[in-house]
């Protein structure tokens, strides 16, 4: 990555926050001073405010940056604004809770396209995906594990007197021996029973449900609307991530782009909401992530571009 790049991706992070808690003096300060420490990281906040819809008072353009954009050749803001990303970027692949947030709260984490299997202290194993976090909780009464962010499948020891909870945002999900797929996508949980069975029931929800999935069984719920999916499907598909493959049936562009996303480096910018709001159905191969992200989005309109080593923009043609 070049300076040029590192700085451009510190001031979309930088933006993020700001966005994410626009009231919070303490994210204005940080990019107060951010900026303030050199022309460089000016020009890169100019291109990433742009980008990103802050327009306005919030722009102060550099000097540098009319040079870049002087020296002929589009830069990547103008090559993103020319594709109609705006405010209405969408950027995903992380989940919405800051890493720095993240590595603080979680017991185990992964990164990019990194799958990793952790013990725990009950005998079970929990599978992480990529750019994923889980907090744990094992005591005399409770064997419980939260997914913070990401993917995880769940390889559940049986002869427990206690099931194994797993809480994902706004859901729990009650299992006392098999094995089950959780994940969390473009707020969009779902769940994938693999064997055994599992009882699924939303936290604080204004119209109580629970519901019992047994093998070969899928739910999803959208965490905002509470709307239901639910389906049938093989049992070798479920969780199949694990063996490099995304299995997606009925579900929006967005959460197959942001599970996809997982294992790209830097962001995932969906540009054009439209597209991420329609319905998907196939099997993508995580081999070549890239490709799989093409196979999502093309049928709509979509085209995939990598603008660089961090920064990847989903447009329409």
């Amino acid at each position: 990555m070049t300076e040029e790049d590192r700085l451009f991706e510190e001031a979309t992070d930088l933006i993020i926050r700001l966005q994410n808690d626009p009231t919070s003096e303490v994210a204005q300060d940080m990019v107060r001073q951010w900026r303030a420490r050199s022309a460089a990281h000016e020009d890169a906040w100019a291109e990433a405010a742009e980008i990103y819809g802050m327009a306005g008072s919030v722009l102060k353009r550099s000097r540098a940056a009319q040079k870049r954009r002087n020296r002929g050749g589009p830069s990547r803001r103008s090559v993103i604004l020319g594709f109609g990303a705006g405010a209405a970027a969408l950027a995903v692949g992380r989940e919405a809770l800051p890493w720095a947030i993240l590595q603080a709260r979680a017991d185990h984490l992964t990164g990019t396209a990194e799958i990793r299997r952790v013990p725990l202290p009950d005998g079970s194993e929990v599978t992480l995906g990529p750019d994923s976090a889980v907090a744990l909780s094992f005591t005399d009464t409770q064997r419980r594990v939260e997914l913070l962010a990401g993917m995880s499948y769940f390889d559940v020891a049986g002869g427990n007197r206690l099931p194994l909870e797993v809480i994902a945002d706004s859901t729990s999900s009650l299992c006392n021996a098999g094995g089950f797929d959780v994940s969390m996508d473009d707020g969009v949980i779902s769940f994938g029973v693999d064997r055994g069975d599992i009882r699924v029931a939303m936290l604080e929800s204004p119209v109580p449900f629970a519901e019992t999935m047994p093998a070969g069984h899928w739910l999803s719920i959208a965490a905002g609307t509470r709307a239901l999916e639910r389906g049938v499907r093989e049992a070798s598909q479920i969780g199949a991530w694990r063996e490099g493959r995304i299995v997606a049936e009925r579900e929006t562009v967005a959460a197959v782009v942001t599970r996809i996303a997982r294992w790209l480096p830097g962001r995932v910018v969906l540009a054009d909401p439209a597209i991420g709001a329609r319905r998907v159905n196939g099997v993508f191969d995580l081999s070549r992530p890239l490709t799989a992200l093409e196979a999502v989005v093309h049928p709509f309109g979509g085209r995939v571009r990598q603008l660089s080593s961090f920064l990847t923009v989903v447009t329409r043609f």
